[in-house]
């Protein structure tokens, strides 16, 4: 009898250990909370605030180069709700104003939604917008373009291409008309039409990093610039 009650007594836990279980199990629960609640947040933000995007292509140069990491703001124009990491809207949450012209927006490019866009407005809906060889009107009104840049002295006629010359077209009320600042080389309004005010994800607003492999550090210094 003495022996068993020996052997209970010894398999007891110390009051210190049983303390130090429970305060362990306490922290591994505190930081799994922790680890939860920043991605609702991250989920959260991203969702309805601001979303990171990287610049894949020169057809914004050279207001954005290939390699710069952008932040949208999201909420201004309002933005297509989805569910996270899926293509499957579920909203549409609206914004503070519309697009304007020179907005630089990120949106749902038309023919394909699964892919993502960036250009800049240069009509909006109610206008009237034209390319003459190489020069943009709105509303019969040539348009001052320092941003734009034109690489190819050759100007193609309407009739072959609508790179140069396009319209007169008039904008439908809830459409923007986009165009990329590399005009030789941006696939744009000009040839698949108008976006829909529904399928724009937000404006551009700040180059968070910029990295460019081929050319390394050129690109540090455009850190923390406003794109406009």
């Amino acid at each position: 009898m003495r022996e068993d009650m020996a052997a209970t007594e010894g398999s007891s836990l110390n009051p210190k250990d049983t303390y130090k279980t429970k305060r362990e199990k306490s922290v591994i629960r505190e930081n799994i909370e922790a680890i939860l609640i920043a991605l609702l947040i991250a989920i959260v933000v991203r969702t309805f605030a601001v979303q990171a995007f990287k610049i894949p292509s020169g057809s914004m140069l050279e207001t954005l180069q290939i390699g710069d990491h952008i932040l949208v703001n999201k909420i201004v124009f309002g933005t297509p709700i989805d569910i996270p990491f899926t293509d499957i809207n579920l909203f549409w949450m609206p914004g503070l104003y519309k697009p304007q012209r020179n907005d630089i927006i990120v949106f749902k490019y038309p023919e394909d939604p699964k892919r993502d866009f960036i250009k800049r407005t240069v009509a909006v809906g109610g206008d009237v917008v034209e390319g003459r060889d190489k020069v943009l009107y709105v509303n019969g009104r040539q348009v001052d373009e320092p941003f734009a840049i034109r690489k190819d002295d050759m100007i193609k006629p309407g009739s072959m291409d609508k790179r140069d010359n396009f319209g007169p077209y008039t904008i439908p009320e809830g459409k923007v008309f986009v165009m990329g600042d590399n005009r030789d080389q941006s696939y744009d309004s000009r040839f698949w039409g108008p976006v829909d005010l529904k399928k724009i994800k937000g404006k551009a607003v700040i180059i968070y990093w910029s990295w460019d492999t081929s050319k390394k550090w050129n690109h540090l210094n455009r850190i923390g610039r406003l794109v406009k």
